[in-house]
């Protein structure tokens, strides 16, 4: 279990609200061939394993994962799903190499919401058989807003500390290419807008884009044949609340799921949260972005909202979310994580673009959203000379 794990290339496609000129298993097939020319691998010759990360009910399409393996170069090779988000199926690919088995494992999520007809149906399918789906709420995320209100309560938030976190975001996203969402926004127009799900307005809930994404990770023996940047990932960790659809005993305005998947990952990491330097954190409601910073360490309970105002998110010591989150990048559904794991690497690697920020060390979180409290923490290092 000494092996260190590497990422050595990724590759993506999409990031719009509609792709309707391809499949979702053509920007499957685009997001691999981006990525194995990113990493200078073969995809037929260099690839132990592949892991396609992905759902039924977001495909529409029953055993999906039967349509894994050719798009990204898995016919007639180890080939497997994982239905969870993208950062759990890197965790497969971590713990897969760290065997000792396997050299190169290869990782994909994606989604395709345009195709969905009604993604609140799935929503609501996915609510507490017993307990909430019989309620037919005119809106199934509303758990999301139970969650903010006693979130605000218990630390003292207002609506205007809410609003600021999606003004901040969504004007971070204007300088982010994949940023469909992007807006230049205030405090005021946030507040004034339409209802969503009380107490969050329109501008404080990401929408959905369709997004493939590709990694391709190596074990520390074999990465330097195909980069000089690889990107490490130091720790990663996952948790699952339990309880009848997660709510029979789900602690409202706190997410001990990442807080768990998040001391995980610093144990196996051996880091530290002053070790952090960037920060590619759960938004995709405005009180999740703090929430999740204090969950996984990076700020006080409670001071999270306060040091954004403060613009201490936006430098210094930690710099969170610098591309726009999910306000601006829009949830990719299971591939979300991995949306903000490439942003990570991006930074990591210099290869960012507008938004570039200095950064060696960096925790990317995802979680899986509501009803769902699953959440998925990693920590990565930038290039560094293998010993």
């Amino acid at each position: 279990m000494s092996r260190r794990v590497a990422i050595i290339g990724a590759g993506w496609y999409g990031f719009k609200p509609s792709i309707p000129d391809l499949s979702f298993r053509e920007m499957m097939f685009e997001a691999s061939m981006r990525a194995a020319e990113s990493a200078g691998v073969d995809l037929r010759k260099d690839v132990d394993a592949f892991i396609s990360c992905q759902e039924d009910y977001w495909e529409g399409i029953a055993i999906s994962d039967e349509f894994a393996p050719e798009p990204i170069g898995g016919v007639l090779r180890p080939t497997f799903t994982v239905a969870g988000d993208g950062l759990q199926g890197i965790a497969q690919a971590f713990m897969m190499i760290r065997s000792g088995y396997f050299d190169v494992v290869l990782v994909e999520s994606h989604a395709k919401p345009s195709d969905i007809l009604d993604l609140s149906k799935v929503y609501e399918h996915a609510l507490d058989p017993l307990y909430m789906k019989p309620l037919s709420p005119a809106n199934p995320l509303f758990t999301a807003g139970l969650d903010a209100v006693a979130y605000m309560n218990r630390v003292g938030l207002t609506r205007e500390d809410l609003a600021f976190i999606a003004v901040r975001n969504r004007n971070n996203g204007l300088r982010n290419p994949r940023a469909s969402y992007a807006s230049k926004i205030t405090v005021e127009e946030v507040l004034e807008a339409e209802p969503y799900i009380y107490p969050m307005t329109r501008y404080e809930v990401a929408g959905f884009t369709d997004a493939a994404i590709v990694f391709i990770l190596a074990s520390d023996e074999v990465a330097d044949r195909f980069t000089d940047t690889p990107v490490w990932v130091r720790g990663i960790g996952w948790a699952t609340e339990t309880g009848t659809g997660a709510l029979a005993w789900h602690e409202w305005g706190r997410m001990k799921s990442m807080r768990i998947a998040a001391d995980m990952a610093y144990k196996i990491s051996g880091m530290k949260p002053v070790d952090i330097e960037l920060a590619e954190v759960e938004d995709r409601f405005s009180f999740m972005e703090p929430l999740t910073l204090e969950e996984v360490r990076l700020a006080p309970e409670g001071a999270a909202a306060k040091m954004a105002a403060e613009g201490a998110l936006d430098g210094g010591n930690l710099i969170v979310n610098p591309g726009g989150g999910s306000l601006s990048m829009g949830v990719q559904l299971e591939a979300t994580g991995l949306a903000r794991l490439l942003e990570a690497y991006l930074h990591l690697t210099g290869a960012a673009g507008p938004h570039q920020v200095d950064a060696s060390t960096a925790l990317v979180a995802s979680w899986r959203g509501p009803p769902s409290y699953t959440s998925m923490v990693a920590i990565l290092e930038g290039p560094i000379e293998v010993m």
